[in-house]
């Protein structure tokens, strides 16, 4: 029967797939508000914060050169004593450098299983960059790598990210489109939309059960804020 099954599956063509992706686009075409969000960069940030904000995340925007010192300043008020970054990454570097003295910037120096009892009990922080943002859900795109692999997101209790106001979308759809991920599908893609959050049978709501209790994330935006 398998055999049989197989054998009468049509066999897909670029014309199916081109005919496919016309029909998604259609579809968020249709649905899209008057006028488009990514027609609109303000639009698109105000709408990632209120997403995001509806999940319990932090947010504000910043300059490209205020944001270093504020996240340092938040820092040091949430009394984050070691943190996790990148120092190799423009961003890692900048925040480093404005970091107190008393905040010790950690690499990710080491495979998980040679740290880990240090890591899940003395790291109050971990720092990202995302790739992208998409702004209908709140969502930040991670892209981890050798520098910043998943743990830094996951396991300290609070995850600080960094997005480009001019890399958001307006949804997965824009962010698939305009990153081309047909052209090759990213390999290990992490959607993070808020601190963790779980609930019981009775539905009471817990955060930080399952990875970072607290989500902050800083919008870089171009101009000087009011």
């Amino acid at each position: 029967m398998l055999g049989r099954l197989r054998a009468a599956a049509p066999v897909p063509s670029e014309h199916d797939a081109f005919a496919l992706d016309e029909r998604i686009a259609a579809h968020y075409a249709a649905v899209e508000s008057d006028p488009a969000p990514d027609q609109l960069p303000d639009a698109l940030v105000e709408a990632m914060e209120a997403a995001m904000r509806a999940s319990r995340a932090d947010v504000w925007r910043a300059t490209a050169d205020e944001w270093p010192a504020q996240l340092a300043g938040r820092l040091a008020r949430h009394r984050v004593s070691r943190l996790l970054l990148d120092p190799a990454s423009a961003e890692g570097a900048a925040l480093a450098a404005a970091l107190p003295a008393d905040i010790e910037a950690l690499p990710f120096r080491a495979p998980l299983e040679e740290w880990k009892d240090e890591l899940f009990a003395t790291v109050d922080a971990g720092f990202t960059v995302a790739r992208s943002g998409i702004a209908a859900t709140g969502t930040l795109v991670l892209a981890p790598d050798a520098g910043t692999p998943r743990t830094v997101s996951l396991v300290p209790p609070l995850h600080v990210a960094l997005v480009y106001a001019d890399t958001l979308h307006a949804t997965l759809f824009d962010a698939a489109r305009a990153e081309r991920w047909r052209d090759g599908m990213p390999a290990n893609l992490v959607l993070a939309s808020g601190p963790s959050k779980t609930s019981d049978i009775q539905q009471t709501l817990a955060f930080g059960a399952h990875g970072p209790r607290w989500m902050w994330v800083v919008i870089v935006t171009p101009g000087r804020q009011p």
